[in-house]
């Protein structure tokens, strides 16, 4: 699926009257087939533009094409088919917590099935084998019949990437998808959503808190910073000075475990330091010692 944004503004609903928009007067275009990245510090509007291209959040300014039709301007009903082309992965995945995870990772088939198909695979599933095949991917395929209530963190993400796969969008936009993974599981869900997007000709399109992952994973970056597009860049051409503008005053964010990939993009590492600028996490505050009398 191809996109295409005009000068687009957005803000959520819930924002406070007067606060600046989340997202602004942001141009953009995407050819189909695309793996794009998403990077910025926290708030600078990663998720608002996934939203956007969601269809979930309705533009304040601008206009928004998918495959050459705006979403806002037709009918409901070819709203919600439209709808059923995309697919929004979000950072938390909302999963009841006493269903299956069967069942769980087969609602991602729900926009493509009729109501009352929809409505009998809540109590029998009715593609059970596609739902032991993509949590597999993601190396759980033994919780297939687990509560979702009983695994852990990772192990809800995982379920809600899973949910990506049996899906059949053209659109793939995935919020976070690795902010509660260990670095080997990191490796494998990048590895999977990008395999998934390539084989079926759909956009990928992932906000990472992971700078290396995304230079080393995506072909294409994009920079956010309050809103606003700072860069449009390949992969192989975002450089330290690249970077320190982008999270000035947020260099602590750039402190997670790096690889081999900034010797090859950045002509050094980031192992410490960015561009002279001491990158390190902030240091943990001392424990508050308690006294009863």
């Amino acid at each position: 699926m191809k996109l295409h944004l005009d000068h687009v503004s957005g803000q959520h609903p819930s924002a406070k009257a007067g606060s600046l928009p989340a997202i602004r007067d942001l141009s953009l275009s995407i050819s189909a087939g695309e793996q794009i990245a998403l990077i910025g510090p926290s708030g600078a509007g990663k998720t608002s533009l996934l939203h956007l291209l969601a269809c979930a959040l309705k533009p304040a300014t601008g206009q928004i094409y998918l495959n050459d039709i705006n979403p806002w301007r037709i009918s409901r009903s070819a709203l919600q088919q439209l709808r059923g082309e995309l697919f929004l992965a979000p950072q938390l995945p909302p999963l009841p917590p006493r269903q299956r995870v069967v069942t769980s990772v087969l609602a991602g088939r729900l926009p493509h099935q009729s109501f009352w198909a929809s409505l009998r695979s809540l109590f029998y599933p009715s593609d059970i084998p596609r739902a032991e095949q993509a949590l597999a991917s993601f190396d759980l395929a033994e919780k297939l019949f687990e509560r979702v209530d009983r695994l852990s963190g990772g192990e809800r993400q995982r379920v809600g990437l899973a949910r990506a796969l049996v899906s059949d969008a053209a659109l793939l936009l995935v919020d976070e998808p690795l902010s509660a993974l260990d670095p080997s599981r990191s490796q494998t869900a990048i590895n999977t959503l990008t395999r998934i997007a390539s084989e079926r000709g759909a956009t990928l399109i992932t906000s990472l808190h992971h700078v290396d992952m995304a230079l080393a994973n995506f072909p294409r970056i994009l920079g956010l910073r309050d809103g606003q597009l700072i860069f449009d860049l390949p992969a192989a051409e975002v450089s330290r000075a690249h970077l320190q503008t982008l999270y000035a005053e947020h260099l602590h964010e750039l402190s997670t475990p790096v690889t081999n990939v900034y010797s090859d993009t950045l002509d050094g590492t980031l192992d410490g330091t960015l561009a002279g600028t001491s990158v390190h996490p902030p240091k943990r505050a001392a424990p508050v010692v308690m006294h009863c009398r």
